[in-house]
């Protein structure tokens, strides 16, 4: 059960780690890559790699809201065309 412990307590990921996080994430195309990385690598910090995990059902759920408000404002307009 100490093992288990140990294994399971991570260390804190620190000021410096999150600030090169945030300026790797600032360059193009690298930051639609890492968040995968970071998120299903096997040896990034837990924390981090929750964070990014759950970084990524946000953008699945913002894509699928952002589509659902397109299709609704393009099936409004449609239907606001056609009692022309």
């Amino acid at each position: 059960m100490e093992n288990e412990m140990r294994n399971s307590s991570a260390e804190v990921v620190s000021l410096k780690e999150w600030l090169i996080t945030m300026l790797i994430l600032c360059i193009p195309i690298v930051n639609i890559i890492m968040p995968f990385v970071w998120a299903f690598g096997s040896n990034t910090n837990p924390s981090k790699a929750n964070f990014f995990k759950a970084q990524l059902i946000m953008a699945v759920v913002g894509i699928i809201l952002w589509f659902l408000f397109l299709g609704s404002f393009i099936g409004s307009m449609m239907g606001s065309m056609s009692t022309y």
